[in-house]
């Protein structure tokens, strides 16, 4: 089981960007497949985007809808950290961001059950 540690959020304006960071313990970081999911007060915890790979480790992104053209993700094999770019943030990002992770390829990116590693969370407040 690899550990996971977020970091980057905090308050920002609406329009803002931040940077969420998550740095996994794990030496096998480079076959990892690695998530983000946020969690709102009174709300599901609900899918962000995920870094995963193919044949010869070619890596693909997905996104939520709600954060397609806004977010990026991408990762950096050297530091074991993968980063989520968050641009154009509006209120309704508001909520905890965890960083989640599986040692191999996953099937359902998007579904919280594909993943055996989480970080503890971070929380980003976007303004109005």
């Amino acid at each position: 089981q690899a550990q996971l540690a977020e970091s980057g959020g905090g308050l920002v304006q609406a329009g803002g960007s931040l940077r969420l960071f998550c740095v996994a313990s794990g030496r096998t970081f480079r076959t990892a497949s690695m998530g983000w999911f946020r969690q709102a007060p009174g709300k599901e915890r609900e899918f962000v985007a995920a870094h995963t790979w193919q044949k010869s480790l070619v890596y693909y992104a997905n996104y939520a809808d709600s954060v397609k053209g806004r977010f990026s993700i991408y990762r950096d094999n050297t530091k074991n950290t993968v980063y989520l770019q968050m641009n154009s943030l509006k209120p309704e990002d508001t909520a905890v961001y965890y960083c989640a992770g599986r040692s191999q390829n996953v099937g359902r990116v998007s579904s919280e059950y594909e993943y055996d590693a989480w970080g503890q969370g971070t929380q980003v407040t976007v303004s109005s």
